[in-house]
């Protein structure tokens, strides 16, 4: 029988996880677990770039493994980022082949670094988030996958990532590196509630994203005060507010999601009816993930413990591959 190949993603632990989150990606990596060797990390050194208080840190990392367990990512696939750190190590190497003109290309950067100026006009830009490109390749190559899970939005990282890991491969004069293949699934595309023109958010605000974990009366509450249309819709097209909440509805409950359609195309729905409807599937649909989050709660210290017993496991294949790449770079 083959070994199953790898995949490696990360998330940040900033924001809550909200609904666009969990369709767009987590739900993805659940599934993905079936049919690959996954490594699927809280990548708190990416956290770090943009200013930050470090308690607060502390515990958004903490929960972010909580609410990631209740999903259904499995604890043997789940790692802290600062509790290997073979990760920074490999990226100074990296740094080391990576171009100042590659990094200024970045579009994350310009995003970030104009965010940072419109926040406190006072506060510096980092080092650290002009070069985190090559952190985020170090946390790939170190894991020799051959598929990485990206949306088109993160296109221009993983491509970066293929360009240092070719220009290693020629400046220490062999193929080490497995040049490592985007895997693009189907990524619903959730917009925001309050403004469908947007994606759904949690630097928009609370009321641009649906948490996961929030108190029920408050889903039900943001579907109710969902944007619908804006004005008399003269085409056949349906609106940005109705699509998004159809959209919605088809990945939660597609059955329900066939009779309102129904209901639309005849000219008969009734947008109270509509989101009553969708409120309550995806309360049902939530249920399990959030019961299971409660039991989690009740056990943190033990799952901490996991987590950390985890990170060591996988620890051992990222400083396997840091062993070999010092060694071909000369530095053993």
């Amino acid at each position: 029988m083959s070994e199953k190949k790898r995949i490696l993603s990360g998330v940040q632990p900033t924001g809550n996880l909200h609904l666009g989150r969990y369709l767009g990606a987590i739900r993805n990596w659940v599934d993905l677990q079936n049919d690959y060797q996954c490594f699927y990390s809280v990548v708190n050194y990416h956290a770090i770039t943009m200013p930050y208080k470090p308690k607060k840190l502390r515990e958004q990392s903490w929960d972010l493994v909580y609410r990631l367990l209740a999903c259904g990512i499995k604890e043997e696939n789940l790692f802290i980022q600062s509790l290997v750190p073979e990760h920074t190590e490999l990226a100074w190497i990296l740094n080391c082949n990576t171009s100042y003109g590659e990094l200024g290309r970045m579009t994350q950067f310009k995003d970030k670094s104009k965010q940072v100026r419109e926040t406190d006009k006072d506060m510096f830009i980092s080092a650290g988030l002009f070069t985190y490109p090559v952190l985020q390749a170090a946390d790939i190559l170190i894991y020799k996958p051959s598929l990485v899970p990206v949306g088109k939005d993160q296109e221009q990282h993983l491509e970066l990532t293929r360009n240092i890991a070719q220009r290693f491969n020629n400046v220490v004069g062999k193929k080490y590196f497995e040049l490592p293949e985007p895997l693009f699934t189907r990524i619903p595309k959730v917009m925001s509630t309050a403004d469908p023109n947007r994606k759904m958010s949690a630097s928009l605000g609370e009321k641009h994203n649906i948490d996961l974990f929030t108190d029920e009366n408050r889903i039900v509450k943001q579907i109710k005060s969902a944007v619908t249309d804006s004005g008399e819709v003269k085409s056949d097209a349906m609106s940005p507010g109705i699509a998004n909440l159809f959209n919605i509805l088809w990945e939660i409950n597609p059955e329900e999601h066939g009779q309102f359609l129904e209901d639309y195309k005849k000219g008969n729905l009734q947008y109270g009816v509509f989101k009553e409807g969708i409120a309550e599937s995806l309360i049902d649909y939530l249920k399990p993930i959030r019961e299971r989050f409660e039991e989690i709660q009740a056990d943190k210290k033990q799952i901490r413990r996991r987590i950390k017993d985890s990170s060591a496991e996988i620890r051992k294949v990222a400083a396997q591959t840091l062993s070999e790449v010092k060694e071909l770079s000369g530095l053993l």
